[in-house]
């Protein structure tokens, strides 16, 4: 059984880890939540859709309300702040880092090359990271590696209404529409279709 000190401590080493390789925003997050929720047992797959849905809807950054309540649920209090620090603490290092030498090289074509290098990095993370909340969310499960999926009916009706939005909202070119309305409509067809 860990001790409090351990969990703190691990907290802090695994979100530093993720704050260090999650290239590409909140959402990059995810995958390693999926991984110390498995390695530690600390979240299941469905908390871990209640954690983004939380993140995603509440303001700020959210890695960084992921962390708080990933470590607010394995820690407390004490938990949260450990896992912000650890999980922002990379970002604040290799900032001020960039920072310095970006003035000087940005021009240089070593540094052009690897900020587009990044950007099909980040996009994966952010892509593989929005199928998987959407397989989650809709109760699909599905393994890629042995090639197996499972869905019920309900899951499946789900999936053909959030699709039939998804395509209208786009058909229609509703860019302007601000977010907030789709984070809405989206909670209202869940709260239907869980009654």
């Amino acid at each position: 059984m860990l001790t409090f000190l351990s969990k703190l401590s691990i907290l802090f080493f695994e979100f530093f880890k993720t704050g260090l390789f999650a290239v590409g925003g909140g959402l990059a997050t995810v995958p390693f939540l999926r991984d110390m929720g498995a390695a530690y047992g600390w979240l299941s797959e469905a908390e871990l859709a209640n954690i983004i849905a939380i993140a995603e809807s509440t303001p700020g950054p959210i890695g960084v309300n992921a962390a708080t309540y990933v470590g607010y649920l394995v820690c407390g209090i004490p938990g949260a702040v450990v896992a912000t620090i650890g999980l922002v603490t990379p970002s604040v290092i290799i900032i001020v880092l960039i920072a310095k030498a970006i003035k000087k090289y940005y021009n240089s074509y070593l540094v052009q090359s690897l900020f587009k290098a990044l950007r099909p990095a980040a996009i994966g993370l952010i892509t593989a990271a929005g199928f998987s909340l959407l397989l989650t969310s809709l109760g699909v499960k599905a393994n890629f590696l042995r090639f197996t999926f499972s869905a019920d009916w309900y899951s499946l009706l789900k999936l053909g209404i959030y699709g039939v939005f998804v395509f209208f909202a786009f058909w229609k070119k509703t860019a302007k529409i601000h977010p907030f309305f789709y984070i809405l409509t989206g909670g209202a067809i869940g709260a239907i279709l869980s009654l």
